[in-house]
């Protein structure tokens, strides 16, 4: 069976993700920084679905740690998802560098120096899938949240490349647009409930995605039309709303 590493395991996406593929009988590295709660979490998949489940410390703002941590792996995984990110306060990052770049070093640039070490490694083996997490923010930039929608438009275009080349290795990479999720990350906004998607639906669209080869998806459908309405107002019209 599949050999599944994590990336930003403590998220609820990721979770959930981790336990759909534990009972497919999956062998799962489970990759973050806070060691207590996804040991704890490693030896319940571990106990409850009779699986290899193990935490690995992974720290996804040390670049510079990225490559041992990879090398580390073993065996090498099958399948890699990409699930951190920092959503941030976008009042304080127009003024603070600090949070500003927080938000980029989680939503893209850490993102993107893991994901190249698991390129080159899945590149050379010739097989391979890539599970990217990304955002309809990253659709068109808005207000509300222009510096989280740029670093996840980046990340959006950074899986497209990887796919583009990628694909005559035989690896594949799917770009996954959540939409708005009920997770920790979103607690206290107030979501609309047509809109908003929970984080097993996510990990199931996800997998199956995978499954089938598909490139890029919408978790929940009306996201695609929601966004194509978007997309599609003229910037002169556009510059002048609240959003």
């Amino acid at each position: 069976m599949k050999c599944v590493l994590i990336l930003g395991a403590s998220s609820d996406i990721a979770k959930a993700a981790a336990r759909q593929y534990a009972r497919k009988g999956a062998t799962i590295f489970l990759a973050g920084r806070n060691e207590e709660a996804l040991t704890g979490f490693s030896k319940d998949l571990s106990i409850r679905h009779n699986v290899i489940a193990k935490f690995v410390r992974f720290d996804a703002d040390d670049v510079k740690s990225h490559a041992s941590f990879y090398k580390g792996i073993s065996p090498v995984p099958d399948v890699v998802i990409c699930a951190f990110g920092y959503l941030g306060d976008q009042a304080v990052a127009q003024n603070n560098w600090d949070e500003c770049n927080r938000i980029i070093q989680a939503n893209y640039t850490g993102a993107v120096s893991i994901l190249n070490l698991v390129a080159n490694d899945m590149e050379t083996r010739k097989s391979g899938v890539i599970i990217g997490v990304s955002s309809v923010a990253g659709d068109r930039g808005r207000q509300s949240n222009y510096i989280y929608g740029s670093a996840k438009a980046g990340f959006t275009s950074y899986l497209s490349g990887l796919r583009n080349r990628l694909f005559k290795s035989g690896v594949h990479v799917v770009t996954v647009k959540p939409g708005f999720v009920d997770t920790k990350m979103t607690n206290g906004l107030k979501l609309p409930a047509p809109l908003t998607a929970q984080p097993d639906q996510v990990a199931s669209k996800m997998i199956n995605a995978a499954d089938k080869k598909k490139n890029e998806i919408y978790v929940l459908w009306m996201w695609r039309w929601v966004m194509l309405i978007i997309k599609s107002v003229p910037e002169g019209v556009f510059k002048k709303l609240k959003l």
